[in-house]
């Protein structure tokens, strides 16, 4: 492993989380985005993680939940059809909040491991000065 390895590795990390992270809130602020029942609900987003040979990590892609979502019976909702019904997304709240704290903490740790990393070259450079 070469000496700016751990600052590209985590380097890679944060990107990839960054964007787990956007979904995620994108999720979360459209968890009761609801639609007419003759149109798609909101799809989830799903990041893909892919492990890359140099040890980093890349988003391997996106994938969309569900776009039949799931009926709820709303009467008084402004896009109910005529039996009361609207489209939300089929998502588990739950689930989301569980995957935003994982996230977090995954980019909080990629965030320090590069403090680390940052600190240890100063270190080293403040040797070969003495």
């Amino acid at each position: 492993m070469g000496a700016f390895d751990l600052l590209r590795i985590a380097g890679s990390s944060l990107g990839m989380h960054q964007t787990w992270l956007d979904s995620l809130s994108h999720n979360i602020s459209n968890a009761n985005t609801a639609t007419s029942t003759d149109e798609d609900a909101f799809q989830a987003r799903m990041v893909v993680a892919r492990a890359r040979p140099d040890g980093g990590v890349d988003v391997g892609g996106i994938e969309l939940g569900s776009a039949e979502g799931r009926l709820v019976h709303s009467p008084d909702h402004p896009l109910a059809d005529e039996a009361g019904y609207v489209r939300l997304p089929d998502m588990d709240m739950a689930s989301q909040m569980s995957q935003l704290v994982m996230a977090q903490r995954g980019f909080q740790a990629s965030v320090q491991v590069t403090k680390n990393a940052q600190d240890s070259y100063n270190a080293a450079l403040q040797i070969g000065r003495g």
